[in-house]
């Protein structure tokens, strides 16, 4: 049997130049791949038996403070279609990194007319080198980088959201939902990452997300191995 090739999510972008960016940086975010198998080793019965692993969130600023720890491309390519098919105008994310997949929101964004993409990043020198890839993308006036404690800098925003890319570290999933979930219009959309991989620690995220007296519809869908998609009622 003649093996098939594989998709190229970037097809959907139609920009050169952001195509350019991103495998760029999707290169950089892959050669980090051993880096963080590394770091979970000790864990990896908890990781196979789906049991709670620990997260510090003074590893933010320690091992993850030059960790990409980023959406793969196909989930990028999966955000950008969903934004598109909202005509997402306003998009909220928890948790920018070095922003490749802020890159494929704004360009979401700027395909449905124009907007705006709320991010966060705790780390500065994240923060600061993303700006650099929105500039170099031709993308930074589409995005507004909020630094600090997400709970604090996403907490006072009138705006009706379409889209939320919840991508941060998993014990801050369920509260920025709760934070933001009165202002996310009827029929948008929450996608959250890493929720089959450490299942263990979405626990309660899943039991609130699926439970339909809080205002959504939500289930797994096979991407990075499990990532929920949500859809406010």
């Amino acid at each position: 049997m003649t093996k098939q090739p594989r998709d190229d999510p970037f097809t959907v972008l139609n920009d050169a130049r952001l195509a350019t960016v991103l495998r760029r940086l999707y290169s950089e975010a892959n050669r980090q791949h051993l880096s963080v198998i590394r770091h979970f080793l000790p864990h990896t019965l908890s990781f196979l038996r789906r049991r709670f692993m620990p997260f510090s969130e003074s590893e933010m600023g320690g091992f993850y403070a030059d960790k990409y720890i980023a959406i793969v491309e196909e989930q990028g390519a999966f955000c950008y279609l969903t934004a598109r098919a909202l005509r997402a105008r306003t998009i909220f994310e928890f948790g920018t990194s070095f922003g490749l997949s802020t890159l494929w929101l704004a360009a979401a964004v700027r395909a449905n007319g124009g907007g705006r993409v709320v991010t966060t990043e705790i780390v500065p020198d994240k923060a600061r080198i993303a700006r650099r890839n929105f500039e170099e993308a031709g993308l930074s006036d589409l995005i507004e980088v909020r630094e600090g404690d997400a709970m604090a800098s996403l907490a006072a925003d009138p705006s009706d959201i379409d889209f939320v890319l919840n991508d941060g570290f998993p014990m801050r999933a369920l509260d920025i939902v709760k934070l933001l979930a009165s202002r996310i219009r009827p029929c948008g959309v929450v996608l959250t990452d890493d929720v089959g991989g450490f299942r263990g620690n979405y626990r309660d995220y899943l039991a609130y997300m699926r439970d339909r007296a809080n205002g959504f519809d939500s289930m797994l869908i096979p991407l990075k191995g499990g990532t929920e998609y949500s859809v406010r009622r």
